[in-house]
C-alpha cells in the first residue's frame, strides 16, 4: 500500500521522531550529541524552522518544531540526516545509514497539546529511568525552557509557552510547575499513537479542518495492527 503524503502545514507545530536503524544507537560519544545539536541549529536556520523542544536519546530523537513553509520540517530533517550520518561514518569508519529511512511526525494542535507535548519530550529520560529529574539530563531542551543556566539561543519559544507569563522569570517558573504533576496517561497514549501513525494530534474539529485543507485523512483509523510504541 502506498504511503499517504506527509501532513504538513506551515505554522502548525510538528512532533518529530527519528529512530536508529533496528533501534540501534545514534550517539556513541558526547561529541556526537554536540554535533547533532549543531546540525539541528544550522538546518533549522536554513530551512526556516522554529525548534521549540527536543531530546536526544541513545537510539532516537524527538523534536517539536514549526516550519514557515511547506516541507520546511522535512527539509530540515533531510539536511540533519545527511550531515550527521556523514560525520558519524567518517569518525567511526562505518558505512551505510544510521536512521530509519522515514522519520515519523504528527501535527500538534497548539491550544490542546503544545505544552503537554513539550513535557512528554523533555520527560523522556525520566520515563526511561536514566534520571529522576529532567534537569539532570543534559541532552534536552528542559534546562533552557525551564530557566536553567544552559540557555539555548537557537530555541524559538512557541506562543503557548510565551503565554505562561509576562516575563522570562514568570514563564520559566510556570513551566517548571507544569512538571510537578504527571502527564495524563491518556495524553501519553494519544501522543504516541498519533506520531506513530503520522496523523494529527488534536480534537475532532481540528483534525477535520486539516483533512479538508489537505484532502486526506488526518485522524487515526483504529483498525489493524498497532504501530511501534514511541518511547
Amino acid at each position: 500500500m502506498a504511503r499517504l503524503p506527509r501532513i504538513d502545514i506551515p505554522g502548525v507545530p510538528q512532533h518529530v521522531i527519528a529512530r536508529g536503524v533496528d533501534r540501534g544507537p545514534c550517539f556513541f560519544d558526547e561529541s556526537d550529541y554536540l554535533e547533532y545539536l549543531e546540525c539541528v541549529r544550522a538546518a533549522a536556520t536554513v530551512a526556516g524552522v522554529a525548534v521549540h523542544a527536543f531530546v536526544l536519546m541513545t537510539n532516537h530523537i524527538h523534536l517539536l518544531a514549526t516550519g514557515c513553509l511547506p516541507r520546511s520540517v522535512s527539509a530540515m530533517m533531510q539536511s540533519i540526516g545527511r550531515r550527521y550520518v556523514r560525520r558519524i561514518n567518517q569518525t567511526y569508519s562505518r558505512t551505510g545509514t544510521l536512521f530509519e529511512g522515514r522519520f515519523r511526525a504528527s501535527l500538534v494542535q497548539s491550544e490542546r497539546y503544545m505544552l503537554t507535548c513539550m513535557r512528554y519530550i523533555e520527560l523522556n529520560p525520566v520515563r526511561a529511568g536514566m534520571v529522576s529529574n529532567p534537569a539532570d539530563y543534559r541532552w534536552s531542551s528542559y534546562r533552557s525552557n525551564a530557566g536553567g543556566m544552559e540557555a539555548i539561543d537557537w530555541l524559538r519559544p512557541h506562543e503557548e509557552y510565551l503565554g505562561l507569563g509576562s516575563n522570562k522569570d514568570l514563564r520559566t517558573a510556570a513551566y517548571r510547575e507544569l512538571f510537578s504533576a504527571p502527564i495524563d496517561p491518556g495524553d501519553i497514549d494519544a501522543i504516541r499513537l498519533h506520531v506513530n501513525k503520522d496523523c494529527v494530534l488534536g480534537g475532532e474539529r481540528f483534525q477535520a479542518a486539516i483533512a479538508a485543507t489537505l484532502g486526506r485523512r488526518a485522524h487515526v483509523e483504529r483498525v489493524g495492527r498497532p504501530g511501534n510504541p514511541a518511547p
